[in-house]
Formats: structure tokens, sequence, C-alpha cells
């Protein structure tokens, strides 16, 4: 009796120590899948104002009252994060607090607006109101405003736009998660508008040193054909 206990001991620590093992080698793969597949940036549509492009300058009010300009050389002497919401997007509704405390992080050189449109009615606008308390972003300039979302062709929500000091276009695309949000910073900090863009960048130079860069790189905006 005691022998077989014994072996069947035995047994069980050699089947623990062999699933450990492969725990370990499966663990191994996954980081080094993680070092080759860089995770997507925001998505960036082909249509509307090129990245790179002067924007033109828009004189707009808030919902407050304030009168804002958006885009333009002088319009500001910080860059422009505009994130395009709207109280029927879910997605945009979480998206708001990730969107708050990213752009709070670069406050000395950035600042935060939210954009959306469809107040025509009474009801629509007191719907924008109360969207705007529930989120608690009362203290952030809220403007809606149709114009606005065509003149950067926004067709699918969150939608975000960044917009240098100098009023050049820096990045655009649709945001989903923090991740792609941070990528148009990068954009804009790099100067490189898109994954595509970069390595075909780095190919150029035929280093070893630029390839493990782009695999290690961290992507800007992924183009997105519709």
């Amino acid at each position: 009796m005691m022998e077989a206990l014994l072996v069947s001991n035995i047994i069980l620590w050699i089947v623990v120590i062999a699933l450990s093992l492969l725990v370990l080698a499966l663990a191994r793969q996954v980081g080094i899948l993680h070092e080759r597949v860089a995770p997507a940036g925001a998505l960036l549509p082909t249509t509307g104002p090129k990245v790179g492009e002067l924007t033109t300058a828009m004189e707009l009010r808030t919902l407050s009252g304030s009168q804002l300009t958006i885009g333009g050389t002088g319009a500001s002497t910080r860059a422009t994060f505009i994130l395009f919401i709207s109280p029927t997007c879910p997605v945009c509704k979480a998206l708001v607090p990730t969107a708050k405390a990213l752009i709070n992080s670069e406050k000395s050189r950035m600042q935060l607006i939210f954009a959306s449109d469809g107040a025509d009615t009474d009801r629509e606008l007191t719907q924008h109101k109360s969207y705007i308390n529930d989120l608690k972003i009362s203290d952030y300039p809220y403007i809606i405003s149709q114009q606005l979302g065509m003149s950067y062709e926004v067709s699918k929500l969150p939608f975000a736009v960044l917009i240098g000091s100098d009023g050049i276009l820096k990045s655009k695309g649709l945001v989903n998660t923090r991740e792609h949000m941070e990528s148009l910073i990068e954009s804009m900090d790099s100067g490189v508008a898109t994954l595509q863009e970069y390595v075909e960048r780095a190919n150029a130079t035929g280093s070893a040193e630029s390839k493990d860069t782009v695999r290690n790189y961290n992507p800007k905006t992924v183009e997105h054909t519709r």
C-alpha cells in the first residue's frame, strides 16, 4: 500500500514538473510574439484633410456660450486634441475618462476639446447638457457643430483629431482605447503619420538597428482603407 502511494506521488510530481515546464515554454513564446507583433494604433481614414497639412481656422461657439477658434495658425499656444463623441455612443462614454486622464498628463502642451453634433431640437440640446454632467466634463470646451465634423469627415465615433500649436494637422483616427489615443500623440512627436511609413523609412536604411526598432516600435496610426 505504501509502495503504491509512493509511486503515485512520484508520478504526480513528474506531471506537475512537466506542466510547469510547459507553462514556462508557452510564456516565453508569448513574450517573443509580443515583441514581434506591436499593438495597432488608431485607424487613420484615407479621406478628409491630410496629416501634415495646415488646418483651416474655424470660429465656433461652445455649449456654454464662449467663442473658440480651432485650427489655423496662432489659434492656440498648445496642441489641440479634439475627441468627437455622442450621447448615443456607448464606447465614447467609456473612453471619455481615459481621454481626460491622458490629456491631463500632457496639459502643459495640450488641451482637450469635446465635439459632437445633433442638437437641432431642445430635446437634443437637453440631452447633450445631461451628457456633459454625467461625464463630468463641464470644465472642458464642448462644441456642437456639424460643420466641424464634416470638415474632418468624421463618419464613425469615437474619433480624434490632434492639431499642433502651429495649426498643422498632426494626426487623426478612429479611437477605441487609450493605446489608440496615445498613438496619435506619439505620431505628433515622431512626425510619422502611419506605421507603414515608419517601416518604409526603416527599411530604406537597411540597418539591423532599424529593423530592431521596427520590431519594438509602438505603432502610430495604422492606415485604414474603407
